[in-house]
């Protein structure tokens, strides 16, 4: 029998949230940690029933089991795809951490304007040499775990895979080919060859521009929104995860965690593929 929606719940303890949740249909496991109960009928009344039952230890969320199989992914990198955020690193080297840091919770939080939040941080990062945009990358990004089997699997099953940031080419780039994404996307940081001029390269990847990229690769691949994952963290990623099919917040602010039609706060990248109904064996190890 197929139904409408899908409860699908990630945890620790998916063994006792099944024996909580089986009243709700049959359960139908994806991975030690992961399994599904489909249903038709009222999906919030569903997830209300599961979240309450979880009391905030699991991932739990409605989907359609219609494209439950995404072919695109869009994704933000920065405490997304890694785990930190590079320029606040880039502040520790130049002794402004605090500073900076501190506007960029602000602009994540959408309390204040993203382009104008980067163009005061790279600001005060005037003079700082170029040299220390390579130690941040050596020493400070590392890849959020399931990053490389997200886009591993995805590829493996015919979806594009995009990588979008506020954040800068330098490291984008370096990310995207370690984690397998098929192109990226972001804002340059300006230098004169050997410091930072404390200016970015105009226009801006910001809000408006993630969801312009979305909307290009769905025209450039033939695809409709439908058939696409947004993922991020902040709200500089609201428009694209709103306008996806699937859009989901990962460890998110709490603005993009009440847009998102999914949200994962406990477990990490692989939990988008077993969103997606993906199992233990589908994934492709890396």
């Amino acid at each position: 029998m197929r139904f409408y929606f899908v409860l699908n719940v990630i945890a620790q303890d998916a063994g006792g949230l099944a024996a909580k949740l089986c009243r709700l249909g049959e359960v139908q496991w994806l991975a030690p940690c992961a399994f599904d109960i489909g249903f038709d009928g009222d999906p919030a009344r569903v997830l209300a029933a599961a979240r309450e039952a979880a009391a905030g230890d699991a991932d739990t969320n409605v989907v359609t089991t219609a494209g439950r199989r995404k072919r695109l992914l869009v994704s933000d990198m920065e405490s997304t795809i890694i785990a930190c955020e590079c320029l606040d690193e880039l502040a520790e080297i130049a002794g402004i951490k605090p500073e900076i840091a501190a506007i960029t919770e602000r602009a994540m939080r959408g309390e204040i304007e993203f382009a104008g939040a980067l163009r005061q941080r790279v600001r005060l990062l005037k003079g700082l040499p170029v040299a220390a945009l390579e130690r941040v990358w050596a020493e400070k990004v590392r890849f959020i775990p399931g990053a490389k089997e997200l886009v591993a699997t995805m590829k493996a099953h015919g979806a594009h895979t995009l990588l979008v940031s506020g954040g800068f080419s330098f490291f984008t780039a370096r990310v995207a080919a370690a984690t397998g994404f098929d192109a990226s996307q972001s804002n340059v940081l300006l230098d004169d060859g050997e410091v930072l001029t404390g200016e970015v390269g105009e226009p801006i990847l910001g809000r408006e521009a993630k969801l312009e990229a979305l909307e290009a690769a769905l025209t450039r691949l033939g695809l409709d929104a439908s058939q696409a994952l947004a993922v991020g963290d902040g709200a500089n990623d609201l428009a694209m995860i709103r306008r996806a099919g699937l859009g989901a917040a990962f460890h998110a602010k709490p603005v993009v965690a009440a847009a998102a039609d999914a949200r994962i706060a406990h477990n990490d990248l692989k939990a988008l593929l077993y969103l997606q109904g993906y199992r233990d064996e589908e994934i492709v190890p890396v």
